[in-house]
């Protein structure tokens, strides 16, 4: 029999925590690769790995916070702990490679290209892979058209997101793309989930293997956020990400200036061999003096 699927089970609350957490995740991700991008001297593998762990953790949060809110009426849903942890790793590591080529080969078309299907790919197979990590009494079918669409959205959703990572420098132009890179996450989660159809076996009752989403996914959802806060106190002390590029640069320079004025010995007047130094100052003389040296008076 045909089960009813409802992906709305506490109403708008699922929904809006789950898209305050991939715009929480952009954010983070995408100042952490603006970081990277600003300063030469900067750590920059340190900063994209950790942009790309924020991303990740933010679209994993996302999905499972969403997941909270689905069930099928005439079975009980559990889930498979290993897959679903192995979900988080694949979504960091996928969105990695794509922050990586973006942050050492270029913001270049093909660049971007290559990166964000990567990544979107890298996003679809995570969402797929914490589909299968689900247990229950029947079995689930997809429609491969929604599919398809699913994975588009995916695709162009993360090479917008990496064109706004090296691309946007201001802090509320990236809180704006963080906001509009949570609508496109959020929509592919739903897009896809639309897909879903589950044939049930049976109303029996029967038991099966895997964690209930209340002993497992609140607890797991834990680290993850925990993460996320941290990587936002990262982000929020860092100078040159609160000042911004150009207020840190006028900074920078007002301090040189200033360290140069203090340090070095005054340049003398003329810059060039070619100039020609100025004539010495003599010392006002007496006419006696002078006529002493001379033999007249």
């Amino acid at each position: 029999m045909e089960g009813t699927v409802d992906g709305f089970r506490y109403g708008a609350v699922t929904p809006v925590a789950a898209y305050l957490m991939a715009c929480l995740g952009g954010a983070l991700g995408l100042r952490c690769i603006v970081r990277s991008l600003l300063n030469d001297q900067s750590w920059k593998p340190g900063w994209l790995a950790l942009g790309a762990a924020s991303i990740g953790s933010g679209i994993w949060t996302m999905h499972f916070i969403a997941m909270i809110g689905f069930q099928v009426e005439e079975t009980r849903i559990r889930y498979d702990a290993s897959l679903t942890v192995l979900s988080l790793a694949v979504a960091i590591a996928v969105v990695g490679i794509g922050v990586f080529i973006v942050g050492y080969r270029g913001a270049g078309t093909g660049n971007l290209a290559l990166a964000g299907t990567v990544t979107g790919l890298g996003v679809a197979a995570m969402h797929y892979l914490g589909m299968y990590a689900m247990r229950l009494n029947g079995e689930i079918n997809y429609d491969a058209l929604t599919v398809t669409l699913s994975i588009v959205i995916a695709v162009v959703a993360a090479s917008a997101a990496l064109w706004a990572a090296v691309t946007i420098r201001g802090f509320l132009a990236s809180l704006g793309a963080s906001l509009v890179m949570g609508v496109a996450v959020s929509g592919m989660h739903y897009t896809a989930m639309a897909a879903v159809s589950v044939h049930v076996h049976g109303t029996s009752g029967s038991s099966w293997a895997g964690d209930s989403p209340s002993s497992l996914l609140l607890p797991m959802l834990l680290g993850p956020i925990i993460f996320l806060v941290l990587a936002g106190v990262v982000v929020m002390f860092d100078p040159l990400l609160v000042l911004g590029d150009g207020d840190w640069n006028r900074g920078t320079a007002h301090r040189r200036s200033a360290a140069a004025r203090v340090e070095e010995p005054p340049a003398p007047r003329h810059s060039s061999v070619f100039d020609t130094p100025p004539a010495p100052v003599r010392a006002r003389q007496h006419p006696y003096e002078a006529s002493q040296r001379t033999g007249e008076w």
